[in-house]
């Protein structure tokens, strides 16, 4: 069975210079207060325009980013190839709210399923509502409160690019993932995603909704999904993820007096997480499975899971992922050992990725253990390459 501990493959995609900054790096974000210092010092470097992009290009953004665009990505994508590691383009740009942004967002996304319609190594490609959308429209939406005529006109342009999408990738037969967003908004993404998998997952699963499982309620809405995908016979796609907006979703939980909707703990969330899998397995044939996940113990749950059931490594409806930069011993060793595994692999210009790259390292000094065990596999792997 597949290991996660050999560090030689699972660095086997870095050169000596590359495994050198990924120590320090990880080393760094290991910080807190480091990190929270950076933050604050890059904030004021792109404010008063200190020549610092050269150096974030060299460092935290050749880590965890693929390129500045399309074109530039390219590298990165054929380097994961090599490895049979897939990539998922994701266009990491944040924060715009005009409609010149939500159609620049349309037109990179169709950019990045024409190019997956003649490049093998991008099994998948991924877009969030957010950016096509005004976040309080779709707000507005999850409510289910009126919405005035300019923002009834305003919603269906908001449907049009998310179906001209959607069309585009069934149209070259590439999946698509629907990104999740913040729980007061997902009912709009869910509502969306539902009315893509009823039109284009007749044949196979092209369209995939996420499933974040650190919210109490997600498992019962995959189990109630696929109900309704049996009952008007289409087949679901879901991305497994744990989640991404803890903190926002406590704060506003308290700050507007309601129950907050994130597990007690993170075993509850383990628990929920492990069980969809299991759902899915069950169901495979229905149901295209991707497993996003940084967490051993939960890849392995698939791994074990697929074999009780005699699924094959390679089945098409199963496939792993985590982001660029993180976790290579699981992908790889995955890889490796014929699982279908693919990366999500940000791209965007330098200054307009910053918020995403912060987030990354927040993040990682965040979740117990992640830093600690990226730092000891590649001091592992240091110490084997220097017994060669």
């Amino acid at each position: 069975m597949v290991s996660f501990d050999n560090t030689e493959i699972a660095f086997s995609g870095k050169t000596q210079k590359d495994l050198n900054r990924s120590y320090w790096l990880f080393k760094m974000v290991s910080n807190p207060g480091l990190v929270n210092f950076g933050k604050s010092m890059t904030d004021f470097a792109l404010r008063t325009h200190l020549p610092i992009r050269g150096i974030i290009k060299a460092t935290i953004f050749r880590q965890f980013v693929g390129g500045e665009d399309i074109e530039e990505s390219k590298k990165t994508i054929a380097e994961l190839g090599k490895y049979q590691i897939g990539t998922i383009l994701d266009y990491s740009v944040e924060g715009a709210e005009t409609e010149t942004a939500f159609e620049a967002c349309t037109k990179e996304t169709l950019a990045t399923i024409a190019l997956a319609s003649v490049n093998a190594h991008i099994p998948f490609c991924v877009f969030k509502v957010t950016g096509l959308a005004r976040f309080a429209l779709l707000e507005k939406v999850s409510a289910q409160t009126a919405l005035s005529g300019a923002e009834a006109v305003e919603y269906e342009k908001v449907k049009q690019r998310v179906s001209n999408i959607c069309a585009r990738a069934a149209e070259a037969g590439i999946p698509i993932f629907i990104d999740a967003e913040e729980s007061w908004i997902q009912p709009a993404v869910d509502e969306l995603a539902v009315e893509m998998m009823k039109r284009f997952n007749q044949q196979k699963p092209l369209v995939y909704n996420t499933f974040q499982l650190y919210l109490k309620t997600r498992l019962e809405y995959l189990r109630h999904s696929f109900a309704q995908a049996q009952a008007e016979g289409y087949l679901i796609g879901a991305k497994l993820v744990r989640g991404a907006y803890m903190e926002k979703e406590r704060e506003r939980a308290t700050s507007m007096n309601y129950p907050s909707p994130i597990q007690n703990t993170k075993a509850d969330t383990d628990r929920d997480y492990n069980a969809a899998l299991e759902f899915c397995l069950e169901h495979i044939p229905r149901i295209g499975l991707c497993a996003g996940t940084h967490n051993e113990d939960s890849s392995m749950h698939l791994v074990r899971g697929m074999e009780k059931n005699n699924i094959p490594h390679n089945h098409p409806h199963i496939c792993f992922s985590q982001l660029f930069g993180m976790s290579d011993h699981i992908s790889f060793n995955l890889a490796k050992d014929g699982y279908h595994v693919a990366k999500y692999v940000p791209y965007g210009p330098v200054n307009e990725v910053l918020p995403y790259l912060i987030r990354r390292a927040q993040e990682n000094t965040s979740v117990k253990g992640q830093t600690g065990r990226e730092l000891s596999l590649i001091m592992k792997e240091k110490e084997r390459r220097k017994k060669k």
